[in-house]
């Protein structure tokens, strides 16, 4: 996750990307809390330096997000707090989940054309039905995606097709012997008919295939219960500790 957002970031213009005393700063700018981020990197990450990385996001107005452990960095817990940093009333923990791999061949699914982007175009269907699967107006999602995502070494992207209509995204970044998950969307008219699961396992083969021996997501609540069924595991749980709306919303 942190090779993910930090090289993902780096290509949003005016972007920030900091590794300072142990700790991962993104600040893409745009107004997502999830593409402005503080994570924790090595165990020398200290306290002061976590402050240092949520004063600079504070200053750039956009919504962030600091994202702990849960046990491994409960240590950060009381400077975050001392920030006026809080958990989300509707707070539940992010799981990141892991599974081994190889896993076999690819899954077909009825119906679903699974295509790796190979060029501009592909990219564009790309954006836009994440951008329908999501929720979010195209023009978030472009510039966090980026210009020709789909040439950078370690990334793979992917569309899923029903009758030539894009319908499902996916996309792979590899890190050392790692493939990381991310960017699963189906837009609403087509969920529940196993596209998500079938793009997401298209991805852990090929990475498998590409020599990786793990494969890393990060999950909702409702992709949980998906991603188990796969073979994917807990291995850490994310807490999210976010300004308070009444912050945020002063001049």
């Amino acid at each position: 996750m942190l090779h993910a957002f930090g090289s993902t970031a780096e290509h949003v213009p005016g972007a920030l990307v900091a590794h300072d005393g142990g700790v991962l700063l993104v600040a893409s700018g745009l107004p997502i809390r999830i593409f402005n981020a503080v994570m924790i990197e090595r165990d020398t990450a200290t306290p002061e330096a976590v402050a240092h990385a949520v004063l600079t996001l504070r200053e750039r107005a956009a919504p962030f997000v600091v994202h702990l452990r849960r046990r491994t960095d409960d240590r950060f817990v009381p400077a975050v707090r001392n920030l006026g940093l809080e958990l989300p009333a509707d707070d539940a923990p992010m799981p990141g989940m892991a599974m081994a791999l190889p896993v076999g061949r690819a899954r077909a699914t009825l119906g679903l054309d699974i295509r790796r982007v190979m060029d501009s175009a592909g990219q564009e269907d790309h954006i836009l039905t994440s951008a329908v699967g999501f929720g979010a107006p195209p023009d978030l999602i472009r510039p966090w995606i980026g210009t020709e995502m789909w040439e950078r070494p370690g990334v793979s992207m992917y569309v899923g097709y029903v009758d030539g209509i894009a319908v499902t995204t996916g996309v792979g970044i590899v890190s050392g012997r790692t493939i990381g998950i991310y960017n699963i969307a189906t837009i609403p008219s087509e969920r529940k008919r196993g596209f998500g699961t079938a793009i997401t396992h298209r991805i852990a083969v090929d990475g498998g295939a590409a020599g990786c021996d793990v494969a890393v997501l990060q999950a909702s609540d409702m992709g949980r219960p998906v991603y188990e069924k796969l073979g994917y595991r807990t291995v850490v749980e994310y807490d999210g500790w976010i300004d308070p709306v009444e912050r945020r919303s002063r001049p």
